[in-house]
C-alpha cells in the first residue's frame, strides 16, 4: 500500500471540496478557487472534513497514481489556503527587475528589457531590485513561470552570473587558470 496515497487530508476550516463525476475535483477556500481533472484509477471521497483517496486494484499503473493523485489534492488545498511563492534572485552586474503595473521588467544584459506579463492567477513582487518573488495559488503554475523567467539566462558556473532560484546552490568551477 502507498504510504503517502493512504493519509487522509484533512480539510481546513473555510475550505470546500467536491468531487463530480469522471474525477473533477474543486477546492474553494480563502485565496481562490482550484479546478483539476484526475484519472479515473482512483476513487476520491470526502469523509467528514478529510479527503481518502483509493484505487481500484493492484496494477504498477494504479500503484504509481494512488500517492501521486494524493499528492496533488494536499497541493490545491494548501494552494487555496496558504498559497505558493518562489524566490528568484537575478545576479550580475546591471541585473534588475522592476514592476510596471503587472507586468515584470527585467535588465539581463541584453539589449532590450525583457518583459514578462503576469497570467491570470500569478502576481510579481520585487523586495529589492536583485530579487523576484512570484506568488499564486497553483502549486504547478507558480512552478512554472518561475522555470520561464530562470529560462532567460540560467547561472552559469564560471562567474555565478544569472537567474536562480533563492534556495539554489550553484556548484563553480575554476576556470582556465585553476589548473597548474
Amino acid at each position: 500500500m502507498s504510504r503517502i496515497g493512504k493519509l487522509p487530508i484533512a480539510i481546513p476550516n473555510g475550505v470546500t471540496v467536491t468531487v463530480a463525476p469522471e474525477n473533477l475535483v474543486t477546492v474553494k477556500g480563502p485565496k481562490g478557487q482550484l479546478v483539476k481533472a484526475l484519472r479515473k484509477e482512483m476513487n476520491i471521497e470526502v469523509e467528514d472534513n478529510h479527503v481518502v483517496v483509493k484505487r481500484h486494484d493492484d496494477e504498477k499503473q494504479t500503484r504509481a497514481l494512488h500517492g501521486l493523485t494524493r499528492a496533488l489534492i494536499n497541493n490545491m488545498v494548501l494552494g487555496v489556503t496558504e498559497g505558493y511563492s518562489k524566490t528568484l534572485d537575478l545576479i550580475g552586474v546591471g541585473y534588475r527587475a522592476q514592476l510596471k503595473g503587472k507586468k515584470l521588467v527585467m535588465n539581463l544584459g541584453y539589449s532590450h528589457p525583457v518583459e514578462v506579463e503576469a497570467i491570470e492567477g500569478i502576481s510579481f513582487e520585487t523586495p529589492t531590485a536583485n530579487q523576484v518573488v512570484i506568488k499564486g495559488i497553483d502549486k504547478e503554475l507558480v512552478g512554472d513561470v518561475a522555470a520561464d523567467i530562470r529560462n532567460w539566462r540560467k547561472p552559469e558556473p564560471y562567474k555565478g552570473k544569472g537567474i536562480k532560484y533563492q534556495d539554489e546552490h550553484i556548484r563553480r568551477k575554476e576556470g582556465k587558470t585553476g589548473k597548474k
